[in-house]
């Protein structure tokens, strides 16, 4: 029954056994609250499910026999939950204590917030960039933002927590991402519904980050964050936004692509150069698949993910 207990964590994993480990060794000890934990493997190779079997017999696992992404694995979760709360949570995470009680408190004492992210670190202690304020390619669709709450835009997935009311209204996670960019489409679709994105800075979260991605080729990752961006702009921005976002995204990486190749000779070591160049060359061809399939429709569409800092695939250009 919905409500039966304080919080439901809901952890997507996929091929992270043993971040997953310490992850849920992290949540150990909680007392003050209800906590139920949901574990949704995405048909993981590593043994993780039979990992938490083993050791973490408390926790409810759904065992997916295929990797459904993330978005439609956390609404799995939300549709067996009983929660007041959900607390969002990457499984190469670690939550300090006390930090699941300053999430509660939190969204307590503010209940406009519909969803708010954590403190994250990096395993040196040092901060990670996890909050902002506009989202990827905004400038092109600013009168799409005019009237939104509070001045946060979105909030890094690794770890958030949120209003059952407010998730269920808006009905839980876009499935039209696979993996990336569903926090930047959740935030901004429970913006427009009214809510408020909220930041707790008490609520520590040790973070590694991309450990489920860690066996893929830069190139293939970068593929699919720029595909979820592309998702992103489809989503919320209008035809004529999107398009001017294609246009400038093709004629800046055929830039970079061409001055990286005209710069790469003289430098000794070209691993770096190589891999903006590879990611230049990604947003090339992906734009122009996209307007190639989509004819005179532009890169608009169907019905995001912004990685922290240097990583933002328009920004950074």
């Amino acid at each position: 029954m919905p409500n039966s207990c304080d919080l439901t964590i809901i952890i997507v994993n996929y091929n992270t056994r043993d971040y997953l480990a310490r992850c849920l060794e992290s949540l150990a000890g909680i007392s003050s609250i209800s906590a139920e934990i949901i574990v949704v493997d995405n048909a993981s190779g590593d043994l993780s499910v039979e990992m938490v079997g083993q050791h973490f017999p408390e926790a409810i696992v759904i065992a997916n026999a295929e990797n459904r992404g993330f978005a439609k694995a956390n609404n799995q979760a939300i549709a067996i939950s009983q929660g007041r709360y959900f607390y969002f949570l990457n499984p190469d995470a670690e939550v300090r204590k006390g930090s699941i009680e300053a999430m509660i408190s939190h969204m307590e004492r503010h209940p406009d917030v519909g969803l708010a992210g954590t403190r994250l670190v990096n395993p040196d202690g040092s901060d990670q960039s996890s909050v902002e304020s506009r989202y990827p390619g905004q400038k092109h669709a600013e009168k799409e933002m005019a009237g939104l709450k509070g001045d946060i835009a979105w909030v890094l997935g690794a770890s958030m927590i949120a209003r059952r009311m407010a998730i269920v209204n808006v009905g839980g996670f876009n499935e039209d991402f696979f993996l990336y960019g569903e926090e930047q489409d959740l935030c901004l679709r429970l913006r427009r519904a009214g809510w408020v994105i909220g930041y707790i800075p008490d609520a520590v979260v040790l973070h590694w980050g991309g450990k489920s991605e860690r066996d893929y080729l830069p190139a293939d990752v970068w593929e699919k964050k720029f595909r979820a961006e592309l998702t992103f702009y489809r989503s919320h921005y209008s035809i004529r936004a999107v398009r001017r976002i294609c246009l400038e995204n093709l004629i800046q990486s055929v830039w970079r692509i061409v001055s990286l190749n005209l710069t790469l000779p003289f430098y000794a070591e070209k691993t770096l150069l190589n891999h903006k160049l590879d990611k230049y060359r990604v947003a090339f061809r992906v734009v122009l698949q996209t307007q190639q399939n989509r004819g005179h429709r532009g890169c608009h569409g169907s019905r995001g993910a912004r990685p922290p800092g240097d990583d933002h695939l328009l920004d950074c250009w």
